[in-house]
């Protein structure tokens, strides 16, 4: 029979060995892919096997907001809180997302950072915590948080050294997976105006039509040309008019639907492609479109306002086409056709 002092010392050797394990795991994992949900459901597994909770989730933050949010859940009640958003500093891992510091808390009753709103919409009452920064460079990109250990007594400060070492290899995978689509959007998105580019756009426009074809549905599309914005650049000059540009293309972004994509196709011109839209739709689309355009203010460097319209073509397949190459002659040529005669004007095959 085994001394309780040697059994404790095998223990330990078999903990150390089995976080050892992880973290060369968690190195082949990071050069072996860079899809970023792979990676942290990776992390998130190791997570559970090295530190015992019921609960354990993975943060993000939300470069835009600032707000965090539950990327990767695993628990009971996972659905009730994936995709949740905490406000900056809110709860506990607002707290440490904040403060760029972990945190241990025993009874999460007598601490007044503690959320309790976030149990009252999961159902679950959650006793204590430990949560980890995910930071690099001393930038916090999220949280990982465990609640309610198995076993009594509570969250320990090897847990902590534990999760720190799962969080730097977090961070990496986040700032590698961030980066690596910052490049991808550079390569399809026109740096202008932020739309997709012309080239991108055929790759959309390929995907939309077989989608369509194969689902028996429809798609339209749309040209768009800015009316006489020659003058702009003649009136202003050209940096007025890139100006111009860049704020049609923010215009564009918060007047479609979510669905909805939007290219730059050269100089003025603009594409939309509206998915499961036959043209009925997409008329009255692009019919809201020009009335939000022309009542819209831009303005120029010196916040003078300029007046802007448009000549819009709507083609959609099946009705008006039935190949790519059809349908977008037939926009073309219908915007040319608004431009040639009224202009600010929308016009259907």
């Amino acid at each position: 029979m085994k001394k309780p002092r040697e059994s404790e010392q095998l223990q330990l050797l078999s903990r150390r060995n089995l976080e050892l394990e992880t973290m060369v795991e968690m190195g082949k994992v990071l050069t072996s892919t860079l899809d970023i949900q792979e990676v942290l459901n990776t992390i998130m597994d190791k997570v559970r096997q090295l530190v015992r909770a019921k609960i354990w989730s993975l943060l993000l933050v939300d470069e835009a907001s600032g707000e965090l949010v539950f990327e990767i859940v695993v628990s009971p009640v996972a659905e009730r809180l994936r995709g949740v958003r905490l406000q900056p500093g809110q709860g506990v891992a607002g707290w440490v997302a904040h403060s760029g510091e972990a945190l241990i808390i025993p009874d999460v009753a007598k601490d007044e950072r503690f959320f309790r709103q976030l149990d009252e919409g999961a159902t679950f009452e959650t006793r204590s915590i430990v949560c980890m920064p995910v930071k690099i460079k001393n930038r916090v990109l999220g949280v990982i948080e465990l609640v309610n250990p198995f076993e009594e007594g509570g969250f320990e400060t090897g847990d902590l050294q534990i999760l720190e070492s799962l969080a730097d290899f977090a961070a990496i995978a986040v700032e590698n997976a961030r980066n690596y689509e910052r490049i991808q959007q550079l390569v399809i998105t026109d740096d202008l105006t932020g739309l997709y580019n012309a080239r991108h756009m055929h790759q959309l426009i390929d995907y939309e039509i077989e989608r369509a074809l194969r689902y028996g549905s429809s798609v339209s599309l749309v040209f768009i040309d800015l009316d006489h914005f020659k003058r702009v650049n003649d009136s202003h000059g050209h940096l007025v008019g890139s100006r111009l540009l860049s704020q049609v293309g923010r215009f564009l972004n918060d007047n479609l639907r979510k669905v909805d994509l939007a290219a730059r196709y050269g100089g003025d011109e603009f594409v939309l492609i509206l998915p499961e839209t036959a043209k009925a739709g997409a008329l009255i689309l692009c019919n809201h479109l020009r009335d939000e355009l022309r009542n819209h203010p831009f303005t120029a460097a010196d916040d003078s306002l300029i007046r802007v319209t448009a000549s819009f073509g709507v083609a959609s397949l099946p009705e008006d086409a039935q190949d790519k190459s059809e349908l977008l002659r037939l926009a073309d040529r219908l915007m040319y056709e608004v431009k040639e005669s009224s202009r600010d004007a929308v016009r259907g095959a």
